[in-house]
């Protein structure tokens, strides 16, 4: 088994690797250097305050998605700690299983902590596809020309039929994990409420981050649609968040050259762009290193 994770890892940073390789040759990196100097240090720490925000509304979310009582503050640290660990050890130890070992050590039920987890996952990706597929419309008069215009389209689909299997038709439900997770939806499909509000704030996080790139890109000097940051991202989360890379590396940077050159963004620019938005979401989940300090130390916490 560990030799199996070993290989898998290493093939994840043989694809990082490459894909930065590709991309760093094909740009020119002191262009790189000087555009990334263009944004300033209150533009970036702006960019990473924008991340620490949006991790605060997924605490909301998360609350909410719990049926036992954990204290906000409980959950954000958590949060904290599963980002430092999906920034600074991408691909070793996944944020959201550092999450759900700690919570467990309180919720004494793992079904109810990886139910929660996923649940919270999933609404934000509904937000995110969202709000990609209402920007569709208004951005193809910039794409129109390209094969890529589709994408967004093709994700949203898939998205559709993969919530039909697994809601409508409950595939895995014989297994007695997948079981219990079905009974933690049913509960929760009672709570439209609370549905409501979790997509709402799910909303406010998507539209963060968006707020995050937009500004990084202004200050460099890359003036680039609203629209069409919204219907790019989706696409560059829901790549980059396929196993085949640590934490996106190099893939994210692809994705960015690709796409944004779609609309005369220059490589180099995407480029900065992508390692600018990377750096900033790094700066803002380093907190998490003196929550997780702190957990260390008091691994029980009793919850409220």
């Amino acid at each position: 088994m560990k030799l199996n994770n070993i290989l898998i890892f290493g093939l994840k940073l043989l694809v990082s690797a490459g894909s930065l390789y590709i991309v760093f040759s094909k740009n020119d990196m002191h262009q790189v250097g000087v555009t990334l100097t263009r944004i300033g240090p209150a533009a970036f720490l702006t960019a990473s305050a924008m991340y620490i925000v949006s991790l605060l509304g997924a605490t909301f979310r998360w609350k909410l998605l719990l049926p036992e009582r954990f204290t906000l503050r409980r959950l954000f640290s958590l949060y904290m700690i599963g980002s430092f660990f999906s920034s600074f050890l991408p691909g070793v130890i996944g944020g959201d299983a550092v999450k759900a070992y700690y919570l467990n050590k309180d919720a004494k039920k793992l079904s109810l902590t990886l139910a929660s987890i996923f649940m919270d996952r999933y609404l934000g990706y509904v937000a995110l596809i969202g709000l990609g597929m209402l920007a569709f419309p208004f951005s193809l008069g910039l794409i129109s020309g390209s094969p890529y215009k589709w994408a967004m389209p093709a994700i949203f689909g898939s998205f559709v039929i993969g919530s039909f299997l697994f809601f409508g038709l409950r595939l895995g439900k014989r297994f007695r994990v997948v079981s219990e997770f079905y009974e933690y939806f049913a509960l929760l499909k009672d709570r439209k409420d609370v549905i409501v509000k979790a997509v709402l704030i799910s909303v406010f996080i998507q539209i963060m981050s968006f707020g995050a790139v937009s500004l990084l890109a202004f200050a460099m000097g890359e003036h680039i649609p609203v629209k069409m940051v919204f219907l790019f991202l989706p696409i560059v989360s829901t790549i980059t968040t396929l196993p085949i890379s640590i934490s996106g590396i190099g893939v994210r940077e692809s994705v960015f050259v690709l796409l944004f050159g779609l609309i005369g963004v220059t490589s180099e620019a995407a480029t900065a762009l992508s390692l600018a938005w990377f750096f900033s979401s790094f700066v803002g989940s380093l907190p998490g290193l003196a929550f997780y300090i702190r957990h260390a130390n008091k691994p029980e916490v009793k919850n409220s």
